[in-house]
C-alpha cells in the first residue's frame, strides 16, 4: 500500500475544469483542461532509500505516520525536484535516523502497477552518528539478518529490496569464499 494519488479537478494554469481524455490509443487517459487544453501529466513520485550496513547488521525504522504506521522500513523518502538521487538518499538517512553514510551502489529500482512511487534503493556503509528516531520515526535500530521483522515490514518495496539485498550479499559471500579457497 502506498500513498494515495490526489484528485485534481481544476487546471493549474487557468482554473478551467479538468476532464479525463484519451489523447493516444496506446496511452492512459490524461487530465486535460476544458478551457486552455493544458495537459496535466500525473508523473510518479521518486523515493530514494538506503540499506545501511554496519557490522553485518542493517538499519530499519518503525514508521510514526500513515501509511503503514508502526511497521518497519529502510531509511528513505521523497526526492525533491532538482535533487540528485544519491543526495536525497544521504539527506533522508540523516534526517530519519541520524546516520552519516557512504553510498556503495545501486541495489534496485522498484515500481508496481497502480502505485504512484518509483523507489530507488542504494546499499550504504555506515560512517558516523548514533542511530536515533527522527520526527517521522517511532524507533530506529540495527538488525542482525535473523532478526529482520519480515511480517512487520511496511511497503512491498521494503520486502523486495531486503530480499534482493540478502540474495546479492549471499551470492557475493559464496563468490568470495570460492575465490579464497586454499585448494585452488
Amino acid at each position: 500500500m502506498g500513498h494515495h494519488q490526489p484528485e485534481f479537478h481544476y487546471c493549474p494554469v487557468c482554473g478551467g475544469k479538468l476532464n479525463q481524455v484519451v489523447l493516444k490509443e496506446i496511452e492512459p487517459s490524461r487530465l486535460v483542461c476544458s478551457t486552455c487544453r493544458f495537459i496535466l501529466y500525473m508523473d510518479p513520485k521518486v523515493v530514494a532509500c538506503t540499506v545501511v550496513e554496519q557490522e553485518n547488521r542493517i538499519a530499519l525504522l518503525k514508521r510514526a505516520m500513515d501509511p503503514q504506521k508502526g511497521l518497519w522500513v529502510m531509511p528513505g523518502g521523497f526526492v525533491d525536484r532538482g535533487e540528485e538521487l544519491t543526495a536525497a538518499a544521504l539527506r533522508e538517512t540523516a534526517e530519519e535516523c541520524g546516520l552519516g553514510i557512504r553510498i556503495k551502489g545501486l541495489l534496485g529500482v522498484y515500481s508496481y502497477s497502480g502505485e504512484t512511487q518509483v523507489v530507488v534503493v542504494y546499499t550504504a556503509q555506515y560512517i558516523s552518528g548514533d542511530i536515533v528516531a527522527g520526527d517521522e520515526t517511532l524507533e530506529a535500530r540495527f538488525f542482525e539478518p535473523g532478526e529482520i521483522p519480515w511480517g512487520r515490514l511496511a511497503f512491498r518495496s521494503t520486502t523486495d529490496a531486503l530480499k534482493d539485498y540478502f540474495k546479492t550479499r549471499n551470492q557475493k559471500e559464496s563468490t568470495d569464499a570460492w575465490k579464497s579457497d586454499p585448494r585452488e
